[in-house]
């Protein structure tokens, strides 16, 4: 009987150690899937966007991230041949989109599609794209990462798995990005939820305009 209650006792005590462990290594129960957790990690690190990194837009524009600065970024991972989960994200950035109030619109933020295929990419396609989504291409630009260094350098930053299927298509991860003034990613928001995206960046929005 009191063997009993010392096995039982000490596969109690294993239980709980384990349960502890789980619990910090989830952060709170928080990380149940890899996804979750590289989500949380990237959000408590707050990477930078890397500074080298040259985009070339649907008006043939090149620029970094520099010209952004000082106004918060949303940012999508794309490409245009996608035929499934794409068009979703870029249609449900477009609603996030028309949810921000106007004034801010180019002034306190900008929407950026960042393409993950420049071979195929090129300025005159992402132009063709940006109009299906009724993307101004100032406010909510489209551009590409010609440089594969550059591009593998960005998506390592923020966590964007893109594996070619060996046929032309990728399989990715697909998520909102929220990059602060100064270059750094605040948030990643899960792109299938459009009013928690919305609602997060106008009350950003209007809590730095409260603050100047």
């Amino acid at each position: 009987m009191i063997r009993n209650r010392q096995t039982l006792f000490a596969a109690f005590l294993v239980l709980l150690f384990g349960c502890a462990l789980f619990y910090i290594g989830t952060d709170g129960f928080k990380a149940y899937t890899a996804e979750t957790a590289r989500v949380i990690q990237l959000t408590d690190d707050k990477p930078e966007f890397p500074a080298n990194v040259t985009l070339e837009d649907s008006n043939e524009r090149t620029y970094s991230i520099s010209e952004f600065e000082g106004k918060y970024i949303f940012i999508t991972f794309m490409y245009t041949s996608c035929v499934d989960e794409c068009p979703l994200l870029e249609m449900n950035m477009g609603r996030v989109y028309d949810s921000i109030p106007s004034e801010y619109m180019g002034e306190e933020i900008v929407f950026l599609s960042i393409s993950f295929d420049p071979e195929r990419d090129d300025p005159a396609t992402l132009d063709m794209y940006k109009n299906h989504f009724s993307a101004d291409g100032e406010t909510w630009r489209m551009a590409r990462i010609n440089d594969q260094v550059e591009l593998a350098a960005l998506l390592e930053t923020y966590g964007v798995i893109v594996i070619p299927d060996g046929d032309g298509d990728f399989a990715h991860n697909s998520a909102f990005y929220l990059v602060d003034q100064t270059g750094h990613l605040l948030d990643i928001i899960d792109y299938k939820n459009v009013e928690l995206a919305a609602n997060e960046v106008v009350e950003i929005l209007e809590n730095e305009e409260g603050a100047q």
